[in-house]
């Protein structure tokens, strides 16, 4: 092994450690790796950032910019009307659900696919009395499935292009890969819609919009010798965060206010509706001199036929309480409530948060967020869907499915469909045809064009352009034939078939653990050196890559689709295995045979 060599192992085995640790950001590291590579030597200076004009890169941004044409303009919403059915068994509703599933991740981005049919999954589980979770996991996992079948469904088929192409000249076309992978999704939607469903565990999820927060809503009563009075209620917020509470209500002049401004003055006889931990709350009343209004509260909660005044204050016409899960690309993602200034910018309060099944309702104001976490959040209904809009979140409540702008939902269609066709036919490449899409998007505005950069995924981006070089440094240093010739020493012993399964095992499980794109990055070297040393065509062993990328059940960290269900599922982190440990297998027994009959060796 040379110095090369082995500098590169290192740095790729620091990199899988930091990506499986979860400490950082996948983006964050595989920057962190490139400039490893480049600071001892093994990628130039020159060669650094060419990763960010990859075609594969380009054509990642673009297509999330269409796929968010299609959302905003209703297209989906029209599609969703005319395809699900009002009134049908589960399991027919299921199959339709997880075939629409994958049928939209064929062509746009599969998160935007699952965001989009995650409110209408809950509400079928609902309608059925079932677990949400049989609802969103095999929706989550038809949408994994049917980004396999196209060029552009999935961000390791446009990998897996790229690398062929550097070997043979030419990338796949639009279509090449939907004879196995049409295949694979067929039968992998069919094992989950008829037995699959019934292995994923009957976790309840906590329905946070039922959860009982009068337990921990407090009143108290402004004396006209407190501190408080003459303050703001921003002002009074920040003496309360000691306690971890929240003015969530206001009683004054015996009109009750849901969701007072942050500006608003407190006033002598006042009553506060503040949530937190009573256990926490007795210092900081005692330092505002506030007191209790414990026998007022009583009163008026005995009072038949009437709403509590702590109840009026909290939810009302115009305020409303609404669950919300986070993205894994939101914004709100390693930030608390209060980083994100919730209250201020929006108006809005954080009541609850719902985490691996299980809710939290104490220190909410400094909890740091996480990818899959449902919110319960109190407010105007036009200020909740605003801050879902800006910060990456889905709104659980059912949504009406309706057209609203029938023009820019034929436009954003006909570019889409345009684009796909020209990259189909061989006339442009897929990344200039899909740019010249973004273009046509702009120019019809389909997408507000202050919306138009906010609509890519940065850190995918960022994270694609940056493992390239270093996919590239692995095959330059011949790392990659050295991992390929072990495996074929000790593992495939010389036979295709057994080099062709381990690799797609390999990547399977490595998915399951790591980004699918850095997966994809790291096995098409060694895929390559497989076929090399074994004589064979590279096609079968790329394949085999872009079916393992793509198949990432085991676990929720594996695929961002398995991450946003989490929470609205109500699942934990060892619930993902009962369906998908068949499922992959599946995948293998069908996607082996598949492969060698599609793609000869």
């Amino acid at each position: 092994m040379t110095q090369p060599q082995a500098t590169i192992f290192l740095i790729l085995a620091a990199t899988m450690v930091l990506f499986l640790w979860g400490r950082w950001r996948h983006d964050v590291v595989a920057l962190a790796a490139l400039l490893a590579c480049v600071f001892t030597g093994l990628v130039s200076a020159e060669e650094a950032f060419a990763g960010f004009g990859h075609p594969a890169v380009i054509t990642v941004a673009c297509v999330l910019v269409l796929s968010q044409g299609l959302q905003q303009s209703g297209a989906i919403d029209a599609l969703m009307q005319r395809l699900l059915p009002a009134s049908a068994g589960p399991i027919v509703t299921m199959a339709l659900l997880t075939s629409l599933a994958a049928l939209l991740s064929a062509f746009m981005n599969n998160i935007g696919a699952l965001a989009l049919l995650m409110p209408a999954g809950i509400q079928v589980a609902a309608r059925h009395q079932l677990p949400a979770g049989r609802i969103l996991m095999p929706l989550a996992f038809g949408s994994i499935l049917g980004g396999m079948t196209t060029l552009i469904g999935t961000p390791p088929n446009l990998i897996v292009s790229g690398f062929r192409a550097e070997i043979n000249g030419a990338g796949y076309a639009m279509f090449d890969f939907l004879p196995v992978g049409l295949v694979v999704a067929g039968g992998g939607i069919l094992f989950i819609t008829l037995i699959g469903w019934r292995l994923v565990p009957a976790r309840e999820r906590i329905d946070l919009e039922r959860f009982e927060t009068s337990a921990y809503l407090t009143e108290v009563r402004v004396p006209e010798k407190s501190k408080a009075v003459g303050m703001n209620l921003y002002e009074l917020g920040k003496a309360l965060e000691k306690a971890d509470a929240l003015v969530i209500g206001l009683i004054s002049n015996e009109m009750e206010i849901p969701a007072p401004p942050p500006n608003r003055i407190v006033r002598a006889d006042d009553i506060l509706v503040l949530e937190a931990e009573p256990e926490t709350l007795s210092a900081a009343l005692s330092d505002l001199e506030l007191k209790l209004e414990e026998d007022k509260r009583d009163e008026l909660q005995e009072q038949d036929g009437k709403k509590s005044a702590r109840k009026k204050a909290v939810r009302s016409d115009e305020i409303t309480l609404a669950e919300v899960a986070v993205l894994p690309n939101s914004t709100l993602v390693g930030r608390s409530a209060t980083d994100a200034r919730l209250r201020t910018r929006y108006g809005v309060n954080l009541l609850a948060i719902s985490r691996y099944g299980r809710h939290s309702i104490g220190r909410l104001r400094s909890t740091l967020l996480e990818a899959g976490d449902v919110l319960l959040l109190q407010g105007a209904p036009a200020n909740i869907a605003q801050l879902a809009a800006d910060t990456g979140c889905v709104p659980l409540a059912e949504r009406e499915l309706r057209l609203p702008d029938k023009r820019r939902a034929l436009t954003a269609t006909a570019i889409m469909a345009a684009a796909i066709a020209a990259t189909a036919s061989g006339l442009v490449p897929a990344a200039i045809s899909f740019a010249a899409g973004v273009l046509a998007t702009m120019l019809t505005d389909v997408i507000p064009l202050r919306r138009v950069y906010s609509a890519i995924d940065w850190p995918v981006i960022v994270l694609l352009a940056a493992l390239l070089p270093v996919a590239g440094a692995l095959s330059s240093t011949g790392a990659a034939d050295l991992i390929a010739n072990a495996l074929m020493e000790n593992v495939a012993q010389g036979s295709p078939i057994i080099a062709l399964t381990v690799l797609l095992i390999v990547t399977m499980t490595l998915s399951d653990f790591m980004n699918n794109a850095a997966t994809s990055a790291i096995m098409c070297p060694i895929a390559i050196g497989i076929a090399q040393q074994l004589g064979v065509r590279v096609d079968p062993m790329l394949m085999a890559v872009a079916i393992g990328a793509s198949c990432a059940f085991l676990t929720p960290i594996g695929h961002q689709n398995n991450t946003l269900i989490l929470g609205p599922g109500g699942f934990r982190f060892s619930d993902y295995w009962r369906l998908g440990l068949p499922l992959e297998l599946l995948v293998i027994a069908i996607g082996v045979p598949m492969i060698l009959l599609v793609w000869p060796l």
